[in-house]
Formats: structure tokens, C-alpha cells, sequence
């Protein structure tokens, strides 16, 4: 700011203490720019490994779901295959078993 003495030849110039440091705020202001965007890098790093990582698992996931269906779909064709054993030999064994007291009745 400017303002002007009673000499018309003299100019007093006076500068605002707030403003006076001006450059150190602009260089302050430029090392937390920087700082900051050495953070946001780290966090990008960090992004794109958890990301990686995530992928590995939903791999991991996927393999695992296909062999779960896979085993259980060999359980059920063999829980099928044993469990019509079983019906058969509980037939068997029924009508056996119907035949022997029929013929213990009959002869009897």
C-alpha cells in the first residue's frame, strides 16, 4: 500500500505483515502439495496390491467352488448308485422274507 507524506517528492511504500511472507506460504504450500501426492501414490500401490490380491482370491474362490460342484456331484451319483443297492436289497430281503412265512404258514 501507498500513501504519500507532505513531501510531494517522497513515496513511503509499507507492506502488510500478513502479506510479508507470502513466498514461505507458497513454498510451505508446495511440500505439502508434495507430500500429499507422494501419499496419493502410496495409496495407488496399495489399491492395485489389495487389488491384485483380490483377484487372486476370487480365483481361488472360483477353483474351489468348481471342485466342490464337482465332488458333489460325484456324492450324488454315488449316494444314487449305493442307494439303489440298498432299496434292492431291503426288497430282497422283504419279499424273502414274505415267501418264508408264507411257506411256514402254508406247511404249518
Amino acid at each position: 500500500m501507498t500513501h504519500r507524506r507532505a513531501n510531494p517528492d517522497e513515496i513511503q511504500l509499507r507492506i502488510d505483515p500478513i502479506h510479508a511472507d507470502v513466498d514461505e506460504e507458497i513454498t510451505g504450500l508446495r511440500s505439502q502439495v508434495r507430500r500429499l501426492r507422494n501419499v496419493a501414490q502410496e495409496i495407488e500401490v496399495e489399491a492395485k496390491s489389495q487389488n491384485a490380491m483380490l483377484n487372486q482370491l476370487d480365483m481361488t474362490v472360483m477353483k474351489a467352488q468348481a471342485w466342490l460342484k464337482n465332488n458333489v456331484r460325484r456324492l450324488n451319483k454315488s449316494t444314487i448308485q449305493s442307494g439303489s443297492n440298498h432299496v434292492v436289497h431291503v426288497v430282497c430281503f422283504a419279499l424273502g422274507f414274505f415267501f418264508l412265512v408264507y411257506f411256514c404258514l402254508k406247511f404249518f
